[in-house]
């Protein structure tokens, strides 16, 4: 089979400009027309290097402009003269799409740039500078690129689609005054006429002015005010797409106008609705299609380029406004990154981007014959056939089984994607139920019949939403979205092992989602991810909780494939991107919980499948806020307004369930800060960064909280400074620490910040639990900090109290501390921070414990551990069980306790 690449079709090897010219003329008229009359600034031994764009500014200079007359000859020479190479190049095989798209677009920014310098020169020395109203600054007109000219993306003969704007109201106050407005206008119409009217010379580029507000009925050029309003009051939902590849080509770099365009195209939230949207404005498209017989028509015809670039946007609405490195400009660049944030398959990415360089390509090759916008194929066999030839085919019938091969590719992809997810008829008899369209009697049958125990409770429930504020006051589209959404979640729930349950669950999330359309059409856009959460919410009470909280989340549920094991070092660098790139503290905050947030579903939903042991999950839960404090702690420096040193010496140390990698979803951190500097700023700067980093921790936004924290393990407790150096710290343990800090040093940890302070934190740790102890003494102290515990956390019920209950968690805790502090000056392994489990075989190991005690007591804290989990899953305020179930476990760690500390306690 042949190849689509055109530069098969001539021998590349050959550097013979003339001979060259002569094999790229055969597949094109235009070119042939330039070679026999190409302009004085044309010179033939440019073809072999590609064009850019700092010739094209020499050559446009090399140019002398004193009226219109000659500025409007001088762009259309350089146009052929550009034209020559580009066309040249690209046909003989010596430019891929790249080169020719920046090319093209490189000469026309470069042409309109200097069109409008001298156009704007002539016209304020006739009328005057334009001054702005507010500051009397002088403005100039700032020329927005849209389409494929924003993209950097434009086609040899395209037209340039464009904006005018100016920054504010104001005037020109020269010997011929006019208002900004006036001169605007003036100065937009005959940069227009400088590139798109046709002379003895040609033209430059065909200028659309359509996309502009109130399209061809609005106002050439418009101050910033005018658009905002208009984006903010008429913006059309298409128009949100145009505006994703709008790129400002002159005046001075400005955030003012993006600022104004991007919560326009991108929201705060993911819009799903975008889809719904797309689909109609996709339909009307191929309306107009059918009724053109426009199928031959590769851009708007099925599985063409427009295609594609919907594919692309899509995502980048839906997803913009959360994930900054969207709002990219390019389809490319968009169709790359929807494959590495896996938002498409590998495979369907590599289709759509195979199939866009062939089209491109081909739309060239139509538009090369007579330098016309077309991507019809040619009615003329003659031309179909030099098509064929010059995309590198041996004839048209090879030519369209390739074409035809790539666009049902696209038109697969697209409508993957795009195809409506509603089936006729599926939801029917639950509609009837949701809408009380039939009699009470029949509507509690069917409720029955789909498995639910109590079909009353269910009718009031779904009455309650009906009659509810938030139901009444819902837009018209949202009342349609969640009368097509509540019949789904009827079936779902009853098709679960526990429908009522369930059901209700499901009716929190859809409840804290009701004023967010974007949320419903997500549930409605992937049934799968509906049924995904029908599973969470029968699973897990919490896991239902925790969704309708962070809604956001409903996200994840749309595709869990993933990696098993987590990838922490890519997601701190993607991570730290994306913080990078935010505009404000609240964004980098929100950030920041979203991040926690995504992790945590994906780490649950592992859970929930039974697929992550315990163990692992609380590692990566653990893993998980050492990266969140690492990247909280270089914000919150960054953040000091007064920094003595580029890099703190500065160090967060882990206690607790952080310390021994045993966090739960819900777990509070316990730290403490450390320094080590002599700067006679040192404590007062590292005072204020620790009080930040708690502040970034524990404060609450749109988002929700980071973590809650307990910062009393520090020296002298919650009296005590917030930050200590690491010396003082030191002098502390050894000198007034009590047993039971000695107790919690045994699960501390280095967890973030300067890694020498964290080596010299862990040093100071083995020293201390090294320390020689006097075993009666401690047994003593221990025994009797239990005893305070036991009354801290009184028990009423007839339930055992997995953590708190004699013969539970805490006293494995403590019987593994007593071994540690009490032996761990002779076996210094005893040190390390391998966890209880661990350590418990370890102790047995030594002859420290009977090995026949320890391994019960090992089975048993992981079950207690195991089931205090679950619970919490369920979401039991308290981790308590009956008695007779654990009683075989509670068994050995009572005995343990006994030939440990000699006593019942």
């Amino acid at each position: 089979m042949a190849s689509s690449d055109p530069m098969t079709a001539t021998h590349t090897s050959d550097r013979d400009p003339a001979r060259l010219f002569e094999r790229a003329a055969h597949f094109s008229r235009f070119l042939r027309r330039l070679l026999d009359n190409p302009p004085a600034c044309f010179r033939p031994e440019d073809v072999l290097r590609p064009l850019h764009v700092q010739e094209i500014a020499a050559l446009l200079a090399e140019h002398p402009v004193p009226d219109e007359g000659r500025l409007h000859r001088a762009l259309r020479a350089v146009r052929r003269a550009a034209m020559l190479r580009i066309v040249t190049r690209d046909l003989a095989g010596l430019a891929d799409l790249d080169e020719v798209v920046t090319s093209t677009g490189a000469l026309a920014e470069q042409t309109l740039r200097f069109a409008l310098t001298h156009l704007d020169a002539w016209a304020a020395a006739r009328h005057g500078e334009p001054l702005g109203e507010s500051d009397g600054a002088r403005m100039r007109l700032l020329v927005v690129g849209m389409g494929k000219l924003g993209g950097c993306e434009l086609n040899v003969s395209s037209d340039i689609d464009l904006i005018f704007l100016y920054p504010e109201a104001g005037d020109a106050r020269g010997a011929r005054p006019l208002s900004a407005h006036e001169y605007f206008t003036r100065l937009g119409k005959k940069l227009i006429n400088a590139l798109s009217e046709h002379t003895a010379d040609g033209h430059v580029f065909r200028v659309d002015m359509r996309l502009r507000p109130y399209g061809d009925s609005g106002p050439l050029a418009m101050s910033f005010a005018m658009l905002e309003n208009y984006l903010l009051t008429q913006g059309r939902e298409w128009e949100r797409y145009a505006w994703v590849k709008a790129r400002e080509l002159t005046g001075a770099p400005t955030e003012e106008l993006m600022q104004m365009v991007r919560p326009f195209v991108y929201r705060r939230h993911l819009d799903y609705s975008a889809f719904e949207s797309l689909r109609e404005l996709h339909a009307q498209i191929r309306t107009e299609v059918a009724r053109r017989e426009l199928h031959d028509n590769i851009k708007l015809g099925p599985g063409g380029i427009r295609e594609i670039e919907f594919v692309a946007q899509v995502f980048q609405i839906v997803r913009g406004g959360h994930d900054q490195a969207l709002q990219l400009r390019s389809t490319r660049g968009a169709l790359q990154l929807l494959a590495a944030r896996q938002l498409l398959p590998a495979e369907a990415v590599e289709d759509l981007h195979a199939a866009y360089v062939f089209l491109r390509n081909l739309e060239h090759r139509l538009q090369y014959l007579e330098d016309q916008q077309t991507q019809m194929l040619p009615e003329k066999p003659e031309d179909l056939q030099l098509v064929a030839h010059s995309m590198g085919f041996e004839d048209v019938v090879r030519f369209r089984r390739t074409l035809d091969a790539h666009r049902e590719r696209v038109t697969r992809q697209f409508e993957a994607v795009f195809a409506s997810r509603t089936e006729p008829g599926r939801d029917e008899p639950m509609a009837q139920v949701w809408q009380a369209r039939e009699p009470e009697e029949s509507a509690l049958a069917r409720l029955a019949a789909r498995g639910y125990a109590d079909p009353p409770d269910v009718l009031r429930r779904l009455r309650a939403l009906r009659d509810s504020a938030v139901y009444r006051r819902m837009s018209a589209s949202t009342h349609a979205r969640l009368d097509r959404l509540v019949p789904r979640l009827l079936e779902v729930a009853g098709a679960s092992d526990r429908p009522d349950a369930t059901l209700e669950r499901l009716a929190g999330v859809v409840e804290s989602i009701g004023r967010r359309e974007s949320y419903l059409a997500l549930l409605l856009e992937y049934p799968g991810a509906l049924q995904r959460l029908a599973d969470l919410a029968a699973a897990s009470p919490w896991a239902s909780e925790y969704l309708a909280r962070h809604p956001i989340l409903l996200d994840e549920l749309i595709s869990l494939a993933g990696p098993e094991a987590l990838d922490w070092p890519a997601l701190a660098a993607r991570l730290q991107t994306e913080l990078d790139r935010a505009d404000n503290v609240e964004q980098q905050m929100d950030l920041l919980r979203h991040f926690k947030q995504v992790q945590t579903m994906r780490l649950l939903v592992r859970d929930l499948s039974g697929t992550l042991p315990l163990e692992t999950l609380s590692d990566h839960l653990s893993d998980l806020a050492c990266l969140i404090l690492g990247q909280v702690l270089r914000l919150a420096w960054a953040g000091l307004r007064t920094r003595h040193r580029a890099q703190p010496r500065f160090a967060v140390v882990g206690y607790g369930k952080l310390g021994g990698k045993e966090l739960g979803y819900a777990s509070d951190l316990d730290i403490i800060f450390l320094y080590d500097d002599s700067d006679p700023e040192a404590a007062e700067q590292y005072g204020r960064l620790s009080q930040r980093i708690n502040t970034w921790l524990t404060s609450y936004t749109s988002a929700g909280v980071l973590y809650e924290t307990d910062l009393r393990l520090r020296p002298d407790g919650a009296s005590g400074l917030l930050v200590s150096r690491i010396d003082a710290y030191a002098r502390y343990q050894r000198e007034k620490a009590w047993v039971w800090e000695h107790q919690a040093l045994t699960r501390a940890r280095f967890v973030a910040g300067d890694t020498g302070i964290g080596a010299r934190f862990e040093g100071l740790r083995e020293e201390i639990l090294r320390l020689p102890r006097d075993t009666v003494g401690l047994r003593g102290e221990i025994h009797a900090m239990r005893r305070r515990m036991l009354e801290a956390h009184p028990n009423r019920s007839e339930l055992f109290d997995l953590k708190h209950d004699r013969g539970g968690i805490v006293d494995v805790e403590f019987i593994v501390q007593f071994l540690v502090l009490g032996h761990a000056h002779a076996h210094r392994e005893l040190t390390g921070n391998i966890g209880n489990l661990a350590l418990l075989r370890l102790v047995a190991r030594l002859g420290l414990i009977d090995p026949e005690l320890a391994e019960p007591v090992h089975h048993a804290y992981r079950e207690f551990r195991r089931m205090q989990h679950a619970l919490r899953l369920q979401g039991e305020r308290y981790a308590r069980v009956e008695r007779e179930r654990v009683q075989v476990l509670v068994t050995p760690v009572l005995a343990l306790w006994r030939a440990v500390f000699g006593q019942d306690g």
